[in-house]
């Protein structure tokens, strides 16, 4: 059997502490002060991931980077999107050039 994804099996985890005691699970805690909350962070960590880049510090960037992926699929949970959801919006944009691809959503810039 092959292995899920790291950022699925983190999914997972995270879908697994939705109800778990708030007192003792920061994630519970987070889901359970509700979206605003939940997006809140995730804007806060993207925003330290850009100034790390910025900065060109690596470790930093990778740090903030593994804080933004955490926030955003506790996103995902607390929105209720699936993994596979998103992993299949990735595959079919594979190979797709990404100015096409860009253009044919809506707003296209």
């Amino acid at each position: 059997m092959k292995n899920p994804h790291p950022l699925t099996q983190l999914y997972d985890t995270i879908l697994s502490r939705r109800k778990a005691d708030p007192e003792h699970s920061y994630t519970a805690k987070l889901l359970q002060r509700g979206r605003s909350k939940i997006a809140q962070k995730l804007g806060e960590e993207a925003v330290e991931a850009v100034i790390e880049a910025v900065k060109g510090d690596k470790q930093a960037l990778a740090e903030e980077s593994a804080d933004l992926l955490y926030h955003l699929l506790v996103t995902w949970v607390d929105v209720g999107v699936e993994p596979d959801a998103v992993w299949r919006v990735m595959e079919g944009r594979m190979g797709v050039s990404g100015v096409h691809e860009k253009r044919s959503r809506k707003g296209g810039d």
